[in-house]
């Protein structure tokens, strides 16, 4: 802030100005807080949600030597904005981030930085704070705008506002702008899209099967809204340029020196780089490293590279010393020309590197039940890439529990994704997962979601991980698509199957020429425009993934995606269904068996006991898990599916209502004085008179019966609010005895 100091910083008046977007009220405010900061500002609207960011822009101490932008997003979760505490009762603050911070970061990070000229090295970082929030919604819309808004105060180069809205598609088809958490979770369509003025340029969706069509209506819509929100933008850095004035900034660049690209393109013909062609991951990468040693010797040659002391006197007299480069800048120019080349070869001669066709998915294979001892398993493999997906059931305890600043919530599916060294031949060390894992775990488990069970069909906790063994290209597509086979191999009753296809887009400015591949490995992952990320089933498109380069993205290109997509997924689809035409019949002997009862509440306290020592006694002698629901849905979770029998017949035992006239097979167990005998059934204790025993005079009962005897008897009596019955013996002189006694299902 120009002219900031001790002295005058208590009598700065702040902006603040408010717009209506779609029916609703969104204040920008800054000036208040935060005044060190090279931008910063407070977005707010009337539901006492306030999101503080501040955008730092570095000129000075640069590291000069970055051939990269260095640009960190940080979204920081406080308890405190929603009331709450948080943390162990060890460490009450936020610590590592959670989950949805990093996620959240992450997409702030993909439509902020093509916003920044190439080459670009200044040290730029936007911390986003959530200070107050309700617990109805999660400020989705919010993160890029007001990421945009404090850029745009820095006055770095950055190029235009940049919006993001969150739009939702209800179940009975209304259109809901900025929704809360509980129109989200009962929502159809989950769309949220950054975009500029002019153009579309980051999706992230989640559906429930829509079709191609109601999603193009639904992004042209979504880019209204952000139309509106991008010129509110304008209007507020116009009123801060009246109040606080323009800070004069220098960005620094650090662009490799390409002023002898037409000098490589002559020595890298055509014909040289043919080299390139129909070659595997490694052979492609030896080929790219011996074109950049030959055109390092031939610069050297013609005295191009700038020469050492010893050597300047003898290269000072050749007339190519005046236009030397470094030698480092000479990969930059091998890459340019084969981009250069093979980006000419699909568009105008539909030439892919690996000689596919644009639309030819690569060969596709897979392999179920690799690991026996795990609920489910398959390896998916697409040409190279390769994903090993297991699944793993347990019962509702053991659902992940999030703690964040909203209120705790539960996933009952969570799927995890991990990307070793050796995958993409390379040596380091290992550390803990990364934002790149935890951001395609989640991609993947969006993809999944719509197609999984209810918990009241399949009540199992399932928790899918994908070990990416080999990796060309497409891993976090495959293991969607692996992931989906062992879902089925685990017995996980999916709606449909999923499979997902990465397509790319390559456009020629001067031309308006766009091709669309399908399935892109990862020796041509360099060359796109437009990375299209899509997800579906027979039935319709579960969630989708997009980003991109240019400027522009017209809605025709996304209607010709859509067809070339559906073809190269139905493809990958019947591929599986002839590998696991259905899901399997049969539970791994491996896996936990669950089994539910809807206990009535009147008799759930026979199943609880007193200070619950039934369900203590239970899970202690047959190993299993209890759970009872606020409904009184109980479930049984065993490791040992024998034992879950069992415990599952003990609690029908329990269950158990006596009624008039029932009539079966019971114990004796005890004589008392000769009048009376003790019967055991289902675990309890009865007692009958010696006059119930016969219909003619009895002087004592072990005359008649027996202890350890088994007689049928016939209840005569019931009172269940005491619990008594009163039983009779059969009159007959000869009572069968019975050996085995088949036990009687009793429906819960």
């Amino acid at each position: 802030m120009i002219g900031l100091s001790d002295k005058n910083a208590t009598k700065i008046t702040p902006l603040k100005k408010s717009y209506k977007i779609e029916w609703k009220d969104y204040t920008f405010e800054t000036g208040k807080i935060g005044l060190l900061t090279s931008g910063s500002v407070t977005m707010s609207d009337g539901l006492d949600n306030i999101l503080f960011t501040s955008a730092g822009f570095k000129t000075e101490w640069l590291n000069t030597e970055a051939d990269f932008f260095p640009l960190v997003v940080d979204f920081q979760e406080k308890f405190y904005a929603t009331g709450l505490i948080g943390g162990n009762r060890f460490q009450r603050r936020e610590w590592r981030p959670s989950d949805s911070s990093t996620l959240t970061a992450r997409l702030i990070d993909r439509p902020i930085r093509p916003m920044f000229p190439k080459g670009i090295i200044n040290d730029t970082q936007l911390l986003l704070t959530v200070l107050s929030a309700t617990w109805e919604k999660d400020l989705g819309s919010w993160w890029i705008t007001s990421s945009s808004l404090a850029l745009m105060m820095t006055w770095a180069p950055f190029e235009w506002p940049v919006s993001w809205v969150k739009t939702i598609i209800t179940k009975d088809w209304k259109f809901i702008f900025d929704p809360s958490v509980e129109q989200e979770n009962e929502s159809k369509l989950n769309l949220v899209v950054a975009g500029t003025i002019d153009a579309i340029t980051m999706v992230e969706a989640g559906w429930l099967e829509v079709s191609d069509e109601e999603i193009m209506s639904w992004l042209e819509y979504s880019h209204k809204i952000i139309k509106e929100i991008c010129n509110a933008q304008i209007d507020f850095i116009e009123e801060y340029k009246k109040q606080f004035g323009i800070l004069e900034i220098t960005a620094t660049f650090n662009n490799p020196n390409t002023s002898l690209y037409e000098i490589v393109k002559e020595f890298l013909t055509e014909e040289k780089l043919e080299c390139l062609y129909e070659k595997g991951k490694k052979e492609f990468q030896k080929e790219l490293d011996n074109l950049d040693v030959l055109t390092t010797d031939f610069l050297t040659i013609k005295w191009y590279i700038i020469q050492k002391e010893s050597e300047k006197n003898i290269s000072s007299s050749n007339p190519n010393v005046n236009i030397q480069i470094d030698k480092n800048d000479v990969w930059t120019l091998v890459y340019k020309r084969v981009k250069e080349l093979m980006r000419k070869n699909i568009l105008e001669k539909n030439r892919r590197l690996d000689g596919r066709k644009l639309n030819e998915v690569r060969e596709v294979i897979w392999e179920t039940w690799l690991l026996p001892r795990t609920h489910g398993s398959a390896l998916f493999q697409r040409w190279m890439t390769q994903a090993l997906s297991i699944t793993t059931l347990w019962g509702p305890d053991d659902e992940m529990t999030l703690e964040w600043m909203m209120p705790e919530s539960k996933k009952r599916y969570f799927h995890h994704y991990n990307f070793p060294p050796y995958s993409v031949w390379e040596v380091r060390m290992m550390r803990w997962v990364g934002r790149r894992e935890i951001w395609h775990g989640a991609l993947a488990e969006r993809a999944l979601l719509p197609v999984l069970p209810d918990i009241k069909d399949f009540p199992y906790t399932m928790r899918v991980v994908s070990e990416i063994t080999t990796c060309n290209g497409s891993s976090s597509m495959a293991s969607v698509c692996g992931s989906t086979m062992s879902l089925m191999q685990a017995w996980v009753p999916i709606k449909s199957p999923v499979a997902w296809v990465a397509m790319w887009m390559i456009y020629d400015e001067n031309t308006g020429n766009y091709k669309i591949l399908s399935d892109i490995q990862a020796q041509e992952d360099f060359l796109w425009d437009m990375d299209f990320k899509l997800a579906r089933t027979l039935n319709g498109i579960t969630a989708m993934q997009l980003d991109v380069k240019v400027k522009w993205l017209k809605m025709q290109v996304f209607r010709d995606t859509f067809l070339q997509w559906k073809e190269s997924i139905e493809y990958i689809l019947w591929k599986m269904l002839e590998i696991q035409p259905t899901v399997n019949k049969q539970l791994s002997s491996y896996a936990p068996l669950i089994m539910t009862a809807n206990i009535p509440e009147d008799k759930i306290r026979a199943i609880i006991g007193k200070w619950w020592e039934n369900v203590q006694r239970l899970e202690a002698v047959y190993n299993v898990k209890i759970s009872i629901a606020d409904d009184w849905i109980t479930t049984i979770t065993a490791k040992n599916q024998e034992w879950g029998k069992k415990a599952i017949e003990e609690i029908k035992e329990m269950l158990w209502i006596p009624e008039i006239g029932y009539k079966w097979i019971w114990k004796i167990v005890k004589i008392i004085d000769w009048t009376w005998a003790i019967v055991e059934f289902r675990n309890k204790s009865w007692m009958i008179h010696i006059s119930k025993l016969s219909s003619q005079k009895v002087l004592k009962v072990d005359d008649i019966v027996k202890v350890w005897e088994e007689i049928e008897f016939e209840i005569i009596q019931v009172d269940l609010d005491k619990w008594r019955i009163a039983l009779k013996k059969k009159y007959e002189e000869v009572i069968k005895k019975i050996e085995v006694v088949k036990k009687e299902e009793i429906k819960m």
